[in-house]
């Protein structure tokens, strides 16, 4: 893993900003992985569920790759962007970022990940997704 090191972030908004925790962490200080992936797809599913006008759900994480750690503090920025969309799914793309130590700061590309939701009805079952407005 080799650290990329930014002077801003994406110049567009995030869709999802958080601040690690000391309950995201190990006894260390460096954040789980599995809430890292929880973000993701919490982040993912946001733009999915709007192309989607309703309900979604993670059918596939096609790909998932921890470019570098994150730790405790660390503000955690996710950028998520619809790839695809097909006849009930969607496919997003998750870039995570995080800005750390206000002193010297440093921002870096850590984590992206790419999932895919299928749109569900009431019923829990596939439905169509809606052609784009």
């Amino acid at each position: 893993m080799t650290e990329t090191i930014l002077t801003t972030l994406p110049q567009r908004e995030p869709t999802l900003r958080v601040v690690a925790m000391p309950g995201d962490c190990n006894y260390t200080g460096d954040v789980f992985g599995g809430w890292v992936m929880a973000q993701v797809d919490i982040a993912g599913s946001i733009p999915a569920t709007s192309r989607a006008r309703g309900r979604v759900v993670t059918v596939a994480v096609n790909s998932f790759v921890f470019k570098q750690p994150l730790f405790m503090g660390d503000v955690v920025s996710f950028y998520a962007e619809i790839m695809k969309v097909g006849h009930t799914s969607i496919t997003v793309n998750v870039e995570v970022y995080v800005q750390r130590d206000p002193v010297k700061p440093v921002c870096a590309k850590v984590t992206e990940a790419t999932l895919t939701y299928v749109a569900v009805g009431d019923d829990r079952r596939p439905r169509v997704v809606p052609p784009a407005d």
